[in-house]
């Protein structure tokens, strides 16, 4: 019997169980709670609790929250397992390695829910080009072995790490034991392969690079039809053999960005129509039929513009619809849009499935750009370790910046505030219909790798591997503080924004509304200036002067 999915519908719904706040009639609010994380140096700072006001806020920038429309379920948020973030972490001693990883995944620490991880190899492996079937022609996957993910790292060419048998799988369960302890245990993990094995595809390579000189025109290359049904067999034989491995995996992806990258590094192409054929055809019916019926599916894996046409060729397929949880988006068409109109039209369309982010980063990490990071008229050096006014202030640039080649819209890629493009892509995504946002490698060295293709990038926390100096940048704050506060099972809820004499960047904001009836406000002001506005909850409202360039959290018992 094949199983079919079934959610909640996420349109807006009335809860009758919240027609008023709890308590005494008239009894006015006062948050529990109130953290913030800014520029002048907080760091997830409790602060002051807020009274509220019986009335209307009095005009100027509010922000209206509506605890009865209740929105669509959390999933969570959260990080990536990569080998490189294994590999950097097998470079600390065994008890400085379990501070980070708490840091990580510990109630005290950023508490992530949501993970992701790679089957196979990706950018971010150490030395890349490897799946768990290497061995040609093998259909029968006699071969087949997660091995590579657990053997360690080579003493002789690596003398300076700690833990030689320190690994992807290894870190997995290392964060899986920080959890057993705790009284909520799970730990979701998305799987995505960012390709076949090189002998399945048509190119018979991992990946064949560009040039600036062919204007980038590299390729992943493409599944051979005769080998289509064996790659489910593959992704399903991998589910398998890492839960005899102790971890279940919570939900997976076709491919990592199936419109490729151009060569640049291991990828496999799908056009929304082959991805619709070779989920409905194979590994649809392979899930829903078998051991991993409970494991999610999620569509696509790339760009949020690319959304849209995704979802109207896969999802309003009814054959292949019944087998998807949702879509995975990633955010690098653009360094400060979040595409919420999308989200919106998206979800008026299929409202039975989520939209889940699976990768963002700060990428191309000292990309050498007029204005950017290594510019000597900005900079002297490239000073993005250890010194949080980098990640404060707009100084990074990303793949498109200085763009050349056919089709890139660069206005879409200005340079940016790394902690702006984080902390407003997940409010205004969860305000917007996201169930869930997963940030990419959550450990990396101290510029930005190991990468076996150069493709270095931000990561929340970044290491020094000589002096093994920890440093937890502002991102890794921005992202606790919302992970501690926003959790699976919670539901977003209507906000309004309205604002006076300001930019629509200015301020931007999200609810969520925990099980037990409080209700969690974002509040992200990216002025340098202090922001006064009013938060409005119903018939009750509360006058908040927001620091400087900053991420304020207001969490109150109704």
């Amino acid at each position: 019997m094949i199983k079919i999915l079934l959610f909640i519908p996420l349109t807006v719904m009335i809860m009758n169980a919240l027609t008023s706040f709890s308590g005494e009639p008239g009894q006015v609010l006062t948050s529990k709670e109130v953290l913030v994380t800014s520029e002048a140096g907080d760091k997830i700072a409790v602060k002051e609790n807020i009274s509220f006001t019986i009335g209307n806020a009095p005009e100027g920038n509010i922000i209206k929250v509506d605890p009865k429309i209740i929105k669509q379920e959390i999933d969570g948020i959260g990080t990536s397992f990569t080998e490189s973030s294994a590999f950097v972490l097998a470079h600390l001693d065994v008890k400085n390695r379990l501070e980070v990883m708490e840091k990580i995944f510990g109630e005290s620490g950023a508490n992530f829910t949501l993970t992701r991880t790679h089957i196979g190899s990706c950018d971010f492996s150490v030395e890349g080009k490897y799946s768990y079937l290497d061995k040609k022609g093998d259909t029968s996957l006699e071969s087949f072995s997660i091995l590579p993910d657990l053997t360690g790292f080579d003493p002789q060419k690596y003398p300076g790490i700690k833990d030689f048998s320190y690994d992807l799988l290894p870190m997995i369960r290392e964060a899986l034991e920080i959890k057993q302890k705790q009284e909520d245990k799970e730990l979701r993990i998305v799987a995505s392969a960012w390709t076949a094995p090189y002998w399945m595809k048509d190119i018979e390579d991992w990946f064949i690079k560009g040039t600036p000189e062919n204007n980038f025109h590299g390729t992943g290359g493409k599944l051979k039809p005769e080998y289509e049904e064996l790659f489910a067999d593959y992704i399903i034989r991998y589910l398998k053999e890492y839960k005899n491995a102790g971890v279940n995996i919570w939900a997976i992806t076709p491919v990592n960005e199936p419109h490729g990258n151009n060569g640049q590094w291991e990828s496999m192409h799908f056009t929304p129509e082959s991805q619709n054929l070779f989920i409905k055809n194979f590994l649809g019916p392979k899930l829903a039929t078998g051991l991993f019926s409970d494991t999610k599916l999620l569509i696509y894996d790339q760009n949020r513009d690319g959304l849209e046409h995704w979802t109207d060729i896969i999802l309003g397929d009814e054959e292949t619809a019944k087998y998807v949880y949702g879509t995975a988006v990633h955010w690098y068409e653009s360094t400060f849009k979040v595409y919420e109109d999308v989200f919106q039209r998206v979800n008026a369309k299929f409202p039975n499935h989520t939209i889940i982010h699976t990768e963002g980063c700060i990428d191309d990490l000292g990309k050498d750009a007029p204005q950017g990071i290594t510019d000597p008229e900005r900079f002297k050096e490239k000073n993005w370790f250890n010194n949080d006014s980098f990640w404060w202030n707009a100084n990074a640039t990303d793949w498109g910046y200085s763009a050349v080649w056919e089709g890139v819209k660069v206005e879409d890629h200005p340079i940016y505030t790394p902690v702006h493009r984080y902390a407003r892509n997940i409010i205004v995504s969860l305000d917007n219909w996201m169930t869930g946002w997963i940030d990419w490698n959550i450990v990396l060295d101290q510029r930005g790798g190991p990468n076996h293709v150069g493709n270095y990038c931000g990561a929340p926390i970044m290491i020094d591997l000589k002096s093994k100096f920890v440093y937890y940048t502002p991102i890794y704050y921005i992202l606790a503080q919302l992970s501690r506060t926003i959790r699976p099972g919670d539901r977003a809820v209507q906000t309004n924004k309205f604002l006076k004499n300001l930019d629509n960047d200015a301020l931007h904001s999200c609810a969520t509304l925990s099980k037990d009836n409080v209700l969690t406000v974002q509040l992200l002001n990216t002025t340098k200036e202090p922001l006064k506005m009013s938060l409005q909850i119903e018939e009750q409202f509360a006058e908040i002067t927001m620091t400087p360039n900053s991420i304020q959290t207001v969490r109150i018992q109704l």
